[in-house]
């Protein structure tokens, strides 16, 4: 195993024993009867964040915005979207975590704005504006017979591959820049004058209290400046993804280095209990990038310019390209457990031994439920796969991200659901370029169908299930109608209410349990070293954490929907079996999760263990209690 001591892995950080729980607003809570959740349904729920054992909020954005992206087109970073409430609303819920000794993280999004922004409306006023190189405008390739103009090159949108990147301006005979959708102009990051405007706005956050910030598709501000087609992907379609070409450009940490140094760098965090001052908390979303070494120079300890990045190998294994545009993630890939062990041990080896941190998610506000994604979310096993989910993340290298419901084990939405109900504008744009494609294809439409209810990103926007209230489960006021479907199981105990009564062995009561083991533990959970357990089995993946001194555990994960078998091997002889997610009322409710021995059944020889459907089990082989 690679040496801890070594790598400095041991150096304690308040984000890398942090538990992050991310809030999508406008999915949380409603407090003013409007269907739309606000800051003040955050606030409200700050108790039960901080029951569970939670440190961290990430609220995405809430700035002021038209809401073509959902927030992430903001016209204003100074101020708060009306709906979601005001700046005293954020002031308040910044005081109220830091009352129950927890922080605030905002979402960053500055690697385009709205196209309703006060810089955008300048710079597109005139070819003279003094903002016009705030944004990128070039002038047509040329025109075609009919006059249409010809874009810079073949790039085509992030959210709507059918389209191109390059959106004409008729007033002033130019196209502009626009990776993700029209809405989203891209900002001209080579202009030192919007540099220093978005540290400005670090600044102003900073300055009022949050403790950090998440970094949406931070490493996407560096272009390359000669614009190039790029090559082709999907054949037959003349525009093509241009991410080779701006995704971790040529000034990417030239850029990082000069935030950290003029703002990063110069904030500390201090906690109400009197702990720090500590670094600012930062994590980059950075898709599109696999190089090893080039995350590693953005995360490492010494030299690197953000403590941890959002990396999408987990998240992506089942996406396949194939003949729809955009596909790519919009696709149902087969996929297998050695897939997700690949996946997930490759970043487990990198980081502990190069001096580099993980980031653990396996949802968010762009991604599908987990236990919908990764396991079965029948009835019969929704709840076992739930805790599978949660058993493993929590017993892994990082710092932790849960998604708001997560805890509660919320799935996607029901089969039943048909396309007019997928709001997102990544959906609306796949499905209609899939009936533009396929107008008359039956099979086609039916697998685009399938492919929405999979992988949408609608199914991790739902509002989350707080009580058994129908019609709308506490979101809203049962005579308001929510701005978004709500998942009719939350009459089936996927509620907030139903989960954290005592005594009930529920989702939310396992992740309760966890966490509460992993900071018990963090020299071994948070710390420790890592290495996979029998990497050749069709099944389960295993693997074993060691701390410093010693201290040893290992999770054994069955993420297949069948009976298998799992030999233990010489190394781990002794082990005592103390969480397991089949097991009610043995030590494992979230007071006394991991102080009980379990009875775990042996298989035929006696040298291993059977596992049921998507069992997870957690032993210590040394000091397990009695």
């Amino acid at each position: 195993m690679a040496l801890i001591a070594a790598n400095g892995q041991q150096a304690r950080k308040w984000w890398k024993e942090a538990i992050v729980y991310q809030v999508y607003p406008a999915s949380f809570l409603d407090t003013n009867g409007d269907g739309r959740g606000d800051v003040n349904g955050i606030t409200a729920k700050v108790p039960y964040l901080k029951s569970l054992g939670v440190d961290v909020v990430w609220v995405s954005p809430i700035y002021d915005s038209p809401q073509a992206d959902m927030g992430y087109d903001i016209s204003d970073y100074y101020s708060i979207y009306p709906p979601y409430g005001t700046l005293a609303d954020v002031d308040n819920l910044i005081a109220t975590l830091r009352s129950h000794s927890m922080h605030l993280v905002m979402d960053l999004v500055v690697n385009h704005t709205s196209s309703q922004h006060p810089w955008f409306l300048e710079s597109r006023s005139s070819l003279t504006s003094p903002k016009r190189d705030w944004y990128i405008w070039k002038k047509p390739l040329g025109y075609k017979p009919d006059g249409t103009p010809i874009p810079p090159n073949n790039w085509n949108q992030i959210l709507g591959e059918s389209k191109s990147s390059w959106i004409w301006e008729p007033a002033t005979q130019e196209f502009y820049l626009a990776v993700f959708t029209p809405e989203q102009p891209d900002l001209n990051w080579e202009n030192p004058d919007v540099r220093h405007a978005v540290y400005d706005i670090l600044r102003f956050w900073l300055d009022r209290g949050v403790s950090g910030f998440r970094m949406d598709v931070i490493n996407l501000i560096s272009k390359d400046q000669s614009f190039p087609d790029a090559k082709i992907a999907t054949p037959g379609q003349a525009l093509q993804p241009g991410t080779a070409h701006y995704a971790n450009g040529p000034r990417l940490h030239e850029f990082l280095s000069e935030m950290k140094s003029e703002v990063l760098d110069k904030y500390s965090i201090p906690l109400p209990d009197g702990s720090g001052p500590w670094e600012v908390f930062t994590v980059g979303e950075m898709p599109f990038v696999d190089d090893t070494q080039e995350i590693l120079k953005i995360v490492h300890s010494t030299t690197g310019f953000l403590n941890m990045i959002f990396h999408f190998n987990l998240v992506d294994i089942d996406n396949q390209r194939g003949d729809i545009p955009g596909d790519a993630r919009m696709s149902i890939g087969p996929w297998t457990v050695s897939d997700l062990r690949e996946a997930i041990a490759k970043w487990q080896y990198i980081m502990i031994q190069n001096g580099g941190w993980n980031s653990l998610y396996v949802e968010n506000h762009d991604q599908p439920r987990s236990v919908s994604h990764f396991t079965d979310d029948s009835d019969e096993y929704r709840e076992y796969g739930a805790k599978l989910i949660a058993l493993m993340q929590v017993s892994l290298c990082g710092t932790l991200f849960i998604y708001q419901g997560e805890e509660l084990g919320m799935r996607n939405v029901p089969h039943e659901w048909g396309p007019e109900e997928y709001i997102d504008v990544e959906s609306v744009n796949y499905w209609n370029t899939v009936n533009k494609l396929f107008p008359e294809n039956p099979i086609r439409l039916y697998q685009a169908r399938k492919v929405l209810r999979h992988k949408a990103r609608d199914n991790g926007r739902t509002p989350v299930q707080w009580t058994s209230e129908s019609p709308n489960a506490g979101f809203c006021p049962p005579d308001v109608k929510p701005w978004m479907r709500v998942n009719e199981d939350y009459e089936d105990g996927i509620n907030a209410e139903a989960q954290t009564k005592e005594g009930v062995p529920s989702v939310f009561h396992f992740w309760q349990g966890l966490l509460r083991l992993r900071r018990e533990h963090a020299n071994v959970f948070v710390y420790g070293d890592f290495d996979l357990v029998n990497k050749e089995h069709a099944d389960v993946f295993a693997f074993v954490r060691v701390g410093e001194k010693g201290e040893k555990w290992v999770s054994v994960l069955n993420f297949t929907g069948k009976n298998t078998e799992w030999e233990v091997p010489g190394e781990l002889e002794g082990v005592k079996w103390v969480v397991g997610n089949y097991y009610h009322g043995e030590g494992n409710d979230a007071a006394q999760l991991g102080g009980k021995v379990l009875d775990v059944t042996p298989n035929g020889d006696g040298n291993g263990i059977k596992l049921r459907p998507w069992e997870g089990l957690l032993g210590r082989v040394d000091g397990a209690p009695n």
